[in-house]
């Protein structure tokens, strides 16, 4: 594995790139977040610890998901309290992650008491990378215990690290004309209260800049150029499709706040993290996407903010932080495959 990017001399002008959005999941207090990158090909998983427990909510709009436990996050079943969410790569086989984070957590002490044990929480979502590399190298148990044991309330890294690792977005027309992919996380803060996101981008579609309404990064015009094709345009002028796999794309991620929320607010704020998706990618949501988002509420800031500004702050710090995800990607190339990253792209510009 190998970042590779052609010389400057043979790129097109390009207009600068935006700014990084500000923030980190980790400024909501009460969470951390650690991820495993496997050295021995492009995937790995990242976690979000709330060890002192968390208001849990999810909601599923992509029509090909991977997912562990997001029934039990329905606000009309039981258990209210989430001690982590797993977020990973290697499509299906990346669940067994969520099963070392249990173990991690058991052995602190963390979990629901059910007399005869501790029982750990840890809803999951996955996103399929295995395009990239060995597909028989996935996030297991082993990656999910080392993700725990690397979390930290520090700002997270971003880019190609953690579920992020093998993310690409753009491959409506082929992965072929890809770019890179990855993880990225914002913030924001309005009296006293945090809202923030971290979301791992492997969308099918484009990532749109929410302000401009433009790609940064997606699909190119053929496979050897780093000039955006535009697939929205693109579509509506009937260029025909690559035959795509159901479920080998997917954005998963975390919402999260330290307002005081219940477990049906949690719901709801997945919910509308979801137009924050929709302000950063286009197409979202589709057939080949299994696009999956949590909430969660660590109530630390002791205060209340109210559902109408919660959700207008938790749509756009996901917009944002998709934004965040391809900025800090960088470029590589896999044998024949080559995943321009857009930060290579700038600092390569004349």
């Amino acid at each position: 594995m190998n970042d590779c990017m052609p010389s400057s001399s043979t790129l097109p002008p390009v207009p600068a790139l935006p700014q990084r959005y500000p923030g980190h999941i980790t400024d909501v207090m009460g969470l951390e977040v650690g991820h495993f990158t496997d050295s021995r090909r492009p995937t790995g998983c990242t976690v979000v610890l709330a060890r002192g427990g968390a208001v849990g909510g999810a909601d599923v709009r992509g029509a090909a998901p991977g997912t562990r436990e997001t029934d039990l996050l329905n606000p009309s079943n039981l258990v209210d309290q989430v001690h982590a969410i797993l977020l990973a790569g290697g499509s299906a086989y990346g669940l067994d992650a969520a099963g070392g984070a249990m173990r991690w957590l058991e052995a602190r002490g963390i979990g629901i008491d059910v007399k005869v044990a501790r029982v750990p929480i840890v809803p999951s979502a996955v996103l399929f990378d295995l395009l990239v590399g060995d597909p028989s190298i996935r996030p297991d148990a082993k990656a999910g215990f080392a993700a725990c044991e690397a979390a930290s309330s520090a700002p997270p890294e971003e880019g190609n690290v953690g579920a992020g690792t093998g993310a690409c977005v753009g491959k409506v027309f082929g992965i072929d004309r890809a770019m890179k992919g990855g993880i990225g996380s914002a913030s924001l803060t309005v009296d006293g209260v945090t809202v923030s996101a971290l979301i791992a981008c492997n969308a099918l579609g484009d990532v749109i800049h929410p302000e401009t309404a433009q790609p940064i990064a997606g699909a190119r015009q053929n496979p050897d150029s780093l000039a955006l094709l535009n697939i929205r345009t693109a579509l509506m002028q009937g260029q025909p499709t690559r035959a795509i796999i159901p479920g080998t794309n997917t954005t998963i991620g975390v919402v999260a706040t330290d307002a005081q929320i219940s477990k049906t607010q949690a719901h709801r704020l997945a919910v509308l993290a979801h137009d924050g998706l929709a302000r950063s990618i286009n197409p979202v949501h589709t057939v080949s996407d299994g696009d999956t988002l949590f909430a969660l509420g660590t109530g630390q800031s002791g205060k209340t903010l109210g559902m109408m500004t919660l959700g207008a702050l938790v749509a756009e710090v996901t917009a944002r932080a998709v934004v965040n995800a391809v900025l800090a990607s960088a470029g590589l190339r896999i044998d024949a495959l080559w995943l321009p990253g857009l930060a290579d792209r700038a600092s390569k510009q004349p």
